[in-house]
């Protein structure tokens, strides 16, 4: 459903194989334990509805793509590039970097003041809160997820948690994208996701998003395990953001179907993703693992 190709296999995963060093991460690090859960499919629907609370993030998405047509478009191509920079070589996440950096040229414009009378304010894909929005709510949902559906997450450096090293080694995607200072430890991720609180707003077309994101038009097999996990993204949330986006957690359990709906995801996908099959085979080829 993701990976934007009917045969689950599209030519950029082929592509992590490619490529004559380890990348930025490696199968002991924090990242590759995150990312290549399971649970990062509800994390990334969580992540979709926290962006729509920024205007500017916001707007982006109003203008620049076709949510209304396809909803799960945008974030099959933000599954392609996280899966792309946690597990291929640095050579190909630079290539798959361009690529984003390249849609984002286009992604400018403005949005309404939030007030009759303010004037309208220019926004650009490129712009840095804009950048630390996108790569700070999506680290927050890698961790929220992972929380509460996967397992105790590797430490890599001394004096860390678990969630630390993740947040750590993950302030790499920021800083590829064009981010100066990341968050790199999960108390400094709790102050920049509160620091953009006053930003924050829902106004109509946050509602309209979520219509779509919360019920896109899937097909009929498809349509209740993705209720479920969106369920289970909006179940973790905080409730304060919740009450911004006017969603309320489910009165069935959220928490416990989700988990089942990932764990028969898990059977039917396998425990080891294709992504991270193919890293193996580049470590492999160059002698960095036993093949």
């Amino acid at each position: 459903m993701l990976s934007g190709d009917p045969h689950g296999e599209p030519e950029w995963v082929r592509s992590i194989a490619e490529g004559d060093d380890a990348g930025y991460f490696g199968p002991g690090s924090a990242v590759w334990h995150v990312n290549g859960g399971i649970p990062v499919i509800v994390a990334g629907v969580r992540a979709l509805l926290m962006q729509t609370l920024h205007p500017g993030a916001m707007a982006g998405v109003h203008d620049h793509s076709r949510y209304a047509e396809d909803p799960l478009g945008r974030l099959a191509g933000t599954v392609r590039w996280v899966v792309t920079t946690t597990f291929g070589s640095t050579q190909t996440v630079g290539l798959e970097t361009s690529r984003v950096s390249r849609l984002h040229n286009r992604v400018k414009g403005t949005y309404p003041s939030d007030s009759r009378e303010g004037q309208p304010t220019r926004y650009s894909a490129k712009d840095r809160d804009l950048v630390a929005w996108v790569h700070i709510v999506f680290t927050d949902a890698f961790l929220a997820a992972h929380r509460q559906w996967g397992d105790l997450i590797p430490i890599t450096a001394p004096g860390e948690s678990g969630e630390d090293s993740y947040v750590r080694e993950w302030a790499v995607a920021g800083e590829l994208m064009g981010l100066t200072h990341p968050p790199r430890s999960r108390a400094g991720l709790r102050s920049a996701l509160d620091a953009f609180g006053p930003v924050l707003r829902a106004d109509e077309r946050v509602k309209e998003a979520l219509r779509f994101l919360t019920k896109p038009p899937l097909p009929g097999p498809a349509r209740i395990p993705y209720a479920i996990m969106v369920g289970g993204a909006i179940a973790t949330m905080e409730p304060h953001y919740r009450s911004m986006l006017g969603l309320k957690r489910p009165w069935w359990p959220a928490i416990s179907l989700t988990r089942a709906v990932l764990w028969l995801t898990g059977v039917v996908l396998g425990t080891e993703s294709t992504s991270r099959r193919r890293a193996k085979e580049r470590l492999a080829r160059l002698g960095l693992v036993p093949s």
